[in-house]
């Protein structure tokens, strides 16, 4: 994926507003401002279209740890490689154990508890086409340009709990199918993503000493951003908007 250039820097920015740009590309563009994000937080979707989302989501959780093996095998830096491999192991588990399961089982188990068949959703047969576009989007954004633009597409983690902290205490008070084990998954990522993302945010800003390689860590992360963001606008459409499911993806109550 080529991405779109769109920030021009004459200057190289302090630390500070690097830093400040960055969250400011956060501020703007984050998904938590989508209206598919909105309305499931004032819980206004169905249990329909939270069977949707699950189901989509799942599989951009699916390739997380693909992308992640991606940027550990381009690095020559065997500290950042110990340090990036526990993105691995937070999403696929340490092992088989059921006590202690990855990011991507405890998906599943939010996808069993709405309502979904599990081997349907591991199959990802019925996700929406623009689905896996987004998701082929962001393996091709991290294996197809530079190493800065890899690293700093995960940046998005710098407001992932600001989503968390929103989603699920919205999604237990306002669905009643929905309790604490469905939505296991969120509870590990509070801890996980700020680690991640203090560790990301200090590598970016080492490694971006020019305006140019800054202008491209910052487009990397609107990149990212709007791959979030094309994800809900096709569940919005596919499924808030009536008559729009594409042929072969997901209808609500039909046969798995």
């Amino acid at each position: 994926m080529s991405f779109q250039r769109q920030t021009t820097l004459t200057e190289l920015l302090s630390r500070e507003a690097f830093d400040a740009a960055l969250r400011q590309v956060l501020t703007e563009r984050y998904h938590i401002h989508h209206p598919f994000h909105k309305l499931m937080n004032k819980g206004e979707l169905t249990k329909a279209q939270i069977q949707a989302w699950a189901l989509n989501r799942y599989c951009y959780q699916y390739i997380i740890p693909k992308k992640d093996a991606i940027i550990l095998s381009r690095s020559e830096d065997p500290a950042f490689r110990r340090e990036w491999r526990k993105r691995i192991i937070d999403h696929d588990g340490e092992d088989d154990r059921a006590d202690n399961p990855g990011g991507i089982a405890r998906w599943l188990k939010l996808a069993e508890g709405v309502g979904l068949d599990t081997d349907m959703v591991i199959s990802r047969r019925k996700a929406l086409p623009a689905t896996r576009f987004a998701v082929g989007a962001y393996i091709s954004l991290v294996s197809d340009n530079s190493m800065l633009v890899a690293v700093a597409s995960s940046l998005t983690e710098l407001f992932s709990p600001i989503a968390i902290g929103e989603r699920v205490p919205a999604m237990l008070a306002r669905y009643d199918y929905i309790d604490e084990d469905t939505l296991a998954y969120f509870t590990p990522r509070m801890k996980q993503a700020p680690r991640d993302a203090e560790f990301t945010l200090e590598l970016v800003k080492d490694r971006a000493t020019t305006p140019e390689a800054q202008a491209e860590a910052i487009d990397a992360l609107i990149a990212k951003c709007d791959i979030l963001w094309a994800m809900l606008d096709a569940l919005h459409y596919a499924y808030v908007i009536p008559g729009n499911i594409p042929p072969g993806a997901f209808v609500p109550d039909a046969p798995t």
